[in-house]
């Protein structure tokens, strides 16, 4: 069959930078889907992206439908009459023409024709606007007196196949082989055949619609500018995203600002740069911010210097603003701060930040106690924690709530350890970020994150399907993370309810159960991430370890078994000394090793006798299962000498007893029936 090159360019006004990338994502993976559903073959589709157009390029695509079996269920063969011919009247043809299959024991009536497949160029105005029209957009516009709407107006439809336009009308616009170069250039550029288009762009245009290669054409412009500074600039990977998006013909550049200004905390200065500016910073070879930063323009100026200029004119009053938040900031306590966190609301049900910050300070004293530390540090690092969300510094800059608390701490003369902690108590803040560095730290942040949990959950907004406007699982995974990173051992149960019985009457007290469920389905979602059988979390979750960090230990301990060779004969001799023992009493076995007549069930008891004591209370679950594993022998040996339900009542007592005592040593880890296949 014959295939072409196709192109689609959809022009509009600038798209939101942080947007882009899903917009793109989407109209491609439309595409493909309409495609597939309309069993329409193609090699591959290319998606671009810039803050102007959204487009796609697909190789090989075919001329026209593949040719299928339309097949139509009808009513059965006993169904009355007028059914069965009012069937094949809608079919367009007569009862006799009809086909009978059997279908559960029952026969029904068919029609089937083959349907001829229709041009490429007829369907795809339908594909485009379906395409389109089906891209997940929040907040869509509509412009003039137009019944059309999307994230932004557009300009301009560029629809090839080859060489050729399609012809189609989509939101208003009727395509053509014309699309836009830059726009403060208001260049147009005549397309001559669908598969040229990236390369015509960067040849006539100069701009790179590959969302990828222009990402990293930014990047090596950064870098080089930085060369050229002898600075090393910080690359934020979500921050370079947001450049690309903004621009179409990159061009990196430096300016500075004054020293004066790194008397401000450089967390300060730096957010500036970034959520304002879209700058990066440079720091030098000990990691110190300098009065530099870099930023990409969207053109090749002629005057590069008045750029530069203009750009550094720009950061300066965003910098005063920011060395006068910090000033004003400072007159004023933590302390002094908190009657005034009673007037800020947390949420409805759950109360102030006031009260939040109260029991934080609670949670944090009782934690501290729990695992043996200093909980005057916590309590006060705690009570502190939210202070600083009424600051002037914070209130411009969110992302600075609990670093400036820091700084804040410090200067009112609280000690490091309680700066420190009320700086890190947020973290982690989101995936791949570090755990607190310091006891009080931990404390806060476990602390500051199950009250919320729990405080949420406990009114009835737990996530559900997709959709957690709270993000609770994200505190949950983070505060978990911090129980077995910092290998802090705690009930988290026992740990749930208390925090539940520190809130207000609105607060269910008695969902603590179905938060640890909650709670341990991202444990879950944890293990997924690392490769880890879900069969092995199942198995560990079985004998219910009340301690996250406990859990850990098995699950590690039980995921190494599981690679060893002889996991398997274990596991099928554990599934049937389990099936052995499901019919029996453990009150009428009675172990007396006196009795036993078989060698082989003399060395079992031995060995499981000594490995009892040697065991006992032991949370080394890797050696728990490495001396398991060498049971392996006596077990295998035991099963192929004794029959367990001997005749003798006594002796089979002792066995059963036997059997269950080594099913026992095995549940001290997990219940490993679950690894069954």
């Amino acid at each position: 069959m014959k295939t072409h090159d196709f192109l689609l360019e959809l022009g509009t006004e600038e798209l939101p930078p942080k947007l882009l990338l899903k917009l793109s994502s989407a109209l491609k993976d439309n595409f493909s889907s309409e495609l597939e559903k309309l069993h329409i073959g193609f090699d591959t589709i290319k998606a671009f992206a810039t803050p102007r157009r959204l487009a796609i390029t697909i190789s090989a695509i075919q001329s026209k439908q593949q040719e299928q079996i339309i097949e139509k269920k009808g009513p059965s063969t006993q169904s009355p009459e007028m059914a069965i011919s009012g069937f094949a009247k809608s079919c367009g043809v007569n009862i006799d023409d009809l086909e009978k299959k059997e279908q559960r024991g029952k026969e029904y009536y068919y029609f089937s024709k083959e349907q001829t497949g229709q041009n490429i160029s007829d369907l795809l105005p339908l594909i485009i606007e379906k395409s389109i029209k089906n891209i997940p957009i929040t907040r869509a516009m509509r412009w003039g007196s137009s019944d059309y709407s999307f994230v932004r107006p557009v300009h301009w439809l560029v629809v090839m196949l080859d060489k050729d336009i399609v012809s189609a009308n989509i939101m208003g616009l009727e395509s053509n082989r014309v699309t836009k170069g830059l726009r403060f250039q208001n260049s147009s550029i005549e397309l001559v055949h669908a598969k040229d288009y990236e390369q015509c762009m960067s040849d006539e245009a100069q701009i790179l619609v590959d969302f990828a290669k222009r990402k990293e054409l930014i990047r090596d412009q950064v870098l080089s500018v930085a060369q050229k500074n002898n600075a090393e600039v910080v690359i934020d990977e979500s921050l370079l995203d947001e450049v690309c998006a903004l621009v179409e013909y990159p061009r990196a550049f430096s300016g500075g600002f004054d020293k004066k200004f790194l008397d401000i905390p450089q967390e300060a200065i730096i957010s500036a740069m970034k959520s304002h500016q879209k700058y990066f910073h440079l720091v030098d070879s000990q990691g110190k911010l300098l009065p530099l930063f870099i930023s990409v323009a969207n053109i090749e100026s002629t005057n590069l210097q008045a750029v530069v200029k203009g750009n550094e004119r720009v950061i300066h009053p965003r910098l005063a603003d920011s060395e006068f938040f910090w000033n004003q900031d400072k007159s004023k306590k933590l302390e002094e701060r908190l009657p005034d966190l009673d007037s800020v609301m947390f949420m409805k049900s759950i109360g102030s930040m006031g009260q939040k910050a109260k029991r934080i300070e609670n949670l944090s004293s009782y934690i501290a106690d729990l695992v043996g530390l200093d909980k005057k540090a916590s309590a006060r690092a705690g009570l502190l924690s939210k202070s600083d969300l009424l600051s002037e510094m914070v209130g411009e800059f969110a992302d600075l709530q609990g670093i400036m608390g820091g700084y804040y701490a410090l200067n009112d003369g609280e000690t490091k350890a309680v700066s420190v902690a009320i700086r890190e108590h947020y973290q982690p803040r989101f995936s791949g970020d570090k755990v607190p560095s310091t006891n009080e730290g931990l404390i806060v942040a476990i602390a500051d994150k199950l009250d919320t949990i729990t405080g949420i959950y406990g009114i009835g907004q737990a996530p559900t399907g997709s959709k957690d406007p709270y993000a609770l699982r994200r505190l949950a995974l983070g505060l978990l993370r911090i129980l077995l990173e910092a290998k802090i051992e705690l009930n988290l149960k026992s740990l749930i309810d208390y925090s539940l019985n520190l809130h207000q009457k609105e607060v269910d007290r008695g969902c603590g159960d179905a938060i640890y469920s909650f709670m341990m389905d991202r444990l879950k979602a944890y293990y997924k991430d690392a490769n880890i059988d879900s069969n092995v979390y199942e198995a560990v979750l079985a004998v219910s370890p009340g301690s996250p960090l406990d859990f850990h230990l098995r699950v590690e301990a039980l995921n190494k078994f599981t690679q060893s060779e002889d996991s398997r004969s274990l596991i099928e001799s554990n599934k049937r000394i389990a099936n052995i023992l499901k019919d029996s009493n453990e009150k009428n076995e009675k172990l007396n090793s006196k009795i036993f007549i078989d060698d082989s069930e003399i060395n079992l008891f031995n060995a499981s006798e000594s490995l009892t004591k040697k065991l006992s209370g032991s949370k080394d679950y890797k050696e728990v299962m490495k001396s398991l594993i060498n049971l392996k022998d006596l077990i295998d040996e035991f099963f192929n000498n004794v029959m367990v339900n001997a005749d003798d009542e006594k002796l089979k007592s002792s066995r059963l007893a036997l059997i269950r005592r080594i099913r026992s040593l095995f549940l001290s880890v997990a219940d490993i029936s679950y690894l069954s296949s």
